[in-house]
């Protein structure tokens, strides 16, 4: 069971996409919080589709996920450094966004099989689908600036694998409040 789940046990459609809304809007957020790098620019969007993933359960999140790919294809400023429009989800990080579907399905999917509760299974639903975004991040980014394997390990995976750990730390430890808070209700 997701935290959401447990929270709102009978959701009527209108609570789900202000759910969705409320998810796609904190994501767009985390995209503003911007180390600059180049190529890629250290984000906190990791930390919510890790969140969103732990609470909301595979579909609804990946729902949430594409609804804010939808909302920055269709102009609005929610990637990072406000960028928009159809070119980010084409250009040397489309990867990374289109690898946060996958990541908040997985994440998803490992609270609902039993990492639900506790911080160590809630860090773990969280870390490895935030490891396995590597993966298509970098394969994009790869092929879109012909970069070799190790230009592209150093560029978009080991510059984040520290924070990456943090991240599903934090995304855990939030979720594991929100379970505390919802215990003593």
């Amino acid at each position: 069971m997701t935290l959401t789940q447990a929270a709102l046990p009978s959701r009527s459609a209108l609570t789900t996409v202000l759910m969705v809304l409320a998810g796609s809007a904190l994501l767009g957020l985390s995209a503003q919080a911007t180390v600059p790098m180049l190529p890629v620019p250290m984000t906190l969007q990791t930390l919510a589709v890790s969140v969103i993933g732990l609470a909301y359960g595979s579909r609804l999140a990946a729902a949430t996920v594409l609804a804010y790919l939808a909302e920055g294809a269709m102009g609005l400023p929610v990637f990072a450094n406000g960028g928009f429009g159809i070119a980010a989800l084409a250009g040397p990080t489309s990867g990374f966004l289109w690898g946060f579907v996958g990541m908040a399905w997985l994440t998803g999917w490992m609270v609902e099989r039993g990492l639900d509760r506790g911080f160590v299974k809630l860090f773990i639903a969280a870390l490895i689908p935030a490891l396995l975004l590597f993966v298509p991040g970098g394969l994009v980014l790869s092929m879109v600036l012909g970069k070799t394997a190790a230009e592209t390990m150093a560029l978009a995976v080991t510059p984040f694998l520290l924070g990456g750990l943090v991240k599903a730390a934090l995304a855990a430890m939030i979720v594991a409040g929100g379970w505390s808070l919802l215990g003593r209700r």
